[in-house]
């Protein structure tokens, strides 16, 4: 949920992280040459951070549950953090080498947590004053 809000520049109504126009905020499959790209070759979203749409995907600390979001299930309206256990960590933002759906912002994909790949990242955060 923290990825997601930061991804909607603060809980704004985007298909995107930063706009509802992918060719203005991300890498994916029609425009990234094939390969990764710097950050902030596109767009930031509303908050300043660039690339949450696009370039690589970025493990988030859920784990993975195919039906843990869905309509009348038993998950927390506010701050929801997904399974407390699984078999499959989540990744979230989508990828140069794919197509626009998998790149929006509510999209959720899975990983075994040992898993590596070329299109697989992370993002380091740190509060203020740390």
């Amino acid at each position: 949920a923290e990825w997601e809000y930061v991804c909607r520049s603060g809980g704004r109504a985007e298909t995107y992280c930063g706009g509802n126009n992918i060719e203005m905020v991300a890498r994916f499959r029609n425009n990234s040459v094939f390969s990764t790209h710097a950050v902030g070759s596109r767009s930031p979203n509303g908050l300043g951070i660039y690339d949450m749409s696009g370039n690589v995907w970025e493990w988030v600390e859920d784990w993975y549950g195919k039906k843990y979001y869905e309509t009348g299930g038993s998950e927390p309206s506010r701050n929801p953090t997904g399974p407390a256990a699984g078999l499959l960590k989540v990744s979230r933002g989508g990828a140069w080498d794919y197509d626009p759906w998998f790149n929006r912002a509510c999209h959720r994909n899975r990983s075994w947590p040992d898993s590596h790949h070329f299109s697989l990242g992370f993002r380091l955060v740190a509060s203020a004053g740390q």
